[in-house]
């Protein structure tokens, strides 16, 4: 399906996972200019977009989503280097530890909320601010000033198995989804889209390396209907349909990828 994406694109945890493949998903679908941020070097992403889309415009940031001053300057930043910014994915986070409230240090579970909630709220608030100064691409009805999705997960919209006690994850996952849809209540009458992803079990390599039989992660892929992971591709589409005017009246949404898991 081809969505005829133009316009920038900044996207955070692009070096690896659901970042790096949304930024390949949204080239495939048009845009040629690209903030690409993440803490850690995003050359593994930058090397294959220049391999397949020669003139492609990319600016690295190194970013730290929780740290305001970084998150603020890196707006500026993309807006300096290409006058305005379209399309934001806020992906960067971490899991933490697999621990229950009783075992959780509070250290733990505030580090976890920094960088998932805390990081996201930062990064959505500096670009709400650059959109609400900038035109819509198009003249068309389906058209925004900017479109922003915020990477949430399926438990974002419900608890975490027995076998996963992901309770700091979990907690930080349902803010992503709150607050999505606080802000796209305010700042949909405004012209930006905003909308959350509730990614289900996805085979990164992190997790493809843990999936031996019998492991955890093996059984949580047999509660998956379709009885497999999703690939990291499949997920970027989904960033893709998600900023494209194929979702114009999609406001607000935490749209569930997950094979199923969530409707048992």
């Amino acid at each position: 399906m081809a969505f005829a994406l133009k316009g920038v694109a900044y996207v955070t945890g692009a070096g690896s996972g659901i970042g790096q493949y949304a930024t390949y998903s949204l080239a495939r679908q048009g845009v040629r200019s690209f903030a690409l941020l993440d803490r850690n070097p995003v050359t593994q992403t930058v090397s294959e977009l220049k391999k397949n889309y020669p003139g492609i415009s990319i600016k690295e940031i190194e970013l730290d989503v929780a740290n305001e001053k970084a998150v603020n300057d890196s707006v500026e930043q993309t807006v300096k280097e290409f006058g305005r910014i379209d399309y934001a994915l806020n992906n960067a986070g971490i899991g933490g530890a697999l621990k229950t409230t009783d075992h959780i240090d509070k250290e733990d579970f505030e580090r976890v909320l920094s960088v998932n909630t805390t990081g996201v709220w930062l990064c959505q608030r500096a670009q709400i601010r650059q959109m609400l100064k900038q035109e819509k691409l198009t003249d068309s009805y389906r058209s925004y000033r900017g479109s922003i999705v915020n990477t949430a997960s399926m438990y974002g919209i419900l608890g975490p198995s027995l076998n996963v006690p992901s309770t700091a994850y979990t907690t930080s996952k349902h803010a992503v989804v709150g607050l999505t849809r606080a802000d796209a209540v305010a700042f949909g009458p405004r012209g930006i889209k905003i909308n959350a992803l509730c990614p289900g079990y996805v085979a990164t390599p992190l997790v493809l390396s843990s999936m031996n039989k019998g492991s955890v992660m093996d059984d949580e892929r047999v509660k998956v209907p379709i009885q497999r992971l999703a690939t990291m591709e499949e997920i970027g589409d989904c960033v893709a349909f998600l900023h494209s005017e194929a979702s114009s009246y999609v406001i607000g949404a935490a749209m569930v990828a997950d094979g199923g898991f969530t409707i048992q």
